[in-house]
């Protein structure tokens, strides 16, 4: 708990003054990157831990065993002792009904977003924070796609590529969190959302040829969401303002922005305003020099068609 604490505390409270700040978040992932979902060590077990310790006993002076509270809410009594032992992550929808069935009157409710920040990795967890409150969101990706248009199949190949490589439970844990993240495009009001993709990301053939033209298939989906503009940096492009590599901008609901970035197993989340502001500008240039959006999945069709 004490890590992941520290971690999102450290995030929060460097966003809130104006001085120069880049909280390090740790160890990174390309990106980033339900029930079942394991918390990683060190980024919110403990917080897991209180939670399950805290249903048990609730769970004891109800006088219910494992097997009846799980009935109750719907899970298995293997399912309720991973809960409690936390082995597993109980989703939101789970934790409401254990309130509910305990007559908790909300105090379960009260650990689900602190349990959410869990499945998370800890130099993400600031990141996903940002994305919930998000009412701008500006990515430029140059190796991988942005976690947030990544298909299934495209996430398991990236996250199968570490080296060294990720434990089976890990992946599985880091898709189910990246899929999650994805709810962002069903918020409602919808946060403005734009995506420049350099061409070399399109053309990788991460996964293989299928895992490729199922993840393109997709970007054309995406392209065509409300709120959602899709761009083009192609490699014939001969002014190209994003030589430094891949970056997010997030604006958040209160008007403040933030940069996000990883590279090489770091990842830092840049709070100052005024870099924050020249990050944006020069975003602002990125997409100025890209492919216009309606060009952009014309451009993404050709490449689909030559597969």
């Amino acid at each position: 708990m004490a890590e992941h604490t520290d971690a999102t505390a450290k995030a929060g409270a460097a966003a809130d003054h104006d001085g120069t700040a880049i909280v390090s978040l740790g160890k990174g992932s390309g990106n980033d990157d339900r029930d079942g979902r394991r918390p990683e060590e060190g980024a919110g077990k403990g917080v897991v831990a209180a939670f399950g310790q805290t249903m048990k006993t609730l769970r004891l002076r109800a006088g219910l065993d494992r097997a009846e509270f799980g009935r109750r809410i719907g899970y298995s009594a293997s399912t309720v002792a991973a809960f409690e032992q936390a082995r597993r992550i109980p989703s939101p929808r789970a934790i409401d009904k254990a309130d509910e069935v305990l007559g908790a009157d909300g105090l379960l409710r009260l650990w689900k977003e602190e349990v959410e920040k869990a499945q998370y990795p800890v130099f993400f967890q600031g990141m996903a924070a940002l994305e919930k409150q998000a009412i701008e969101l500006l990515s430029y990706s140059t190796l991988v796609f942005n976690g947030l248009v990544q298909t299934e199949e495209y996430m398991r190949a990236v996250l199968a590529m570490r080296r060294p490589t990720l434990d089976q439970e890990i992946i599985e844990q880091r898709v189910t969190a990246r899929l999650a993240r994805q709810d962002i495009f069903d918020r409602r009001p919808s946060p403005l959302l734009s995506f420049v993709i350099c061409e070399s990301v399109l053309r990788r053939r991460l996964g293989g040829e299928d895992v490729l033209r199922g993840q393109l298939e997709h970007l054309l989906l995406v392209g065509q969401k409300q709120d959602v503009e899709l761009q083009v940096l192609p490699l014939d492009c001969e002014e190209h303002a994003g030589v430094d590599g891949p970056f997010t901008v997030v604006t958040r609901d209160d008007g403040k922005t933030f940069v996000y970035a990883e590279a090489q197993g770091t990842s830092s989340l840049e709070t100052d305003p005024k870099r924050a502001a020249l990050s944006a500008a020069r975003y602002g240039i990125i997409r100025s020099q890209a492919l216009s959006p309606r060009e952009s999945l014309e451009f993404v069709e050709g490449l689909l068609r030559s597969l």
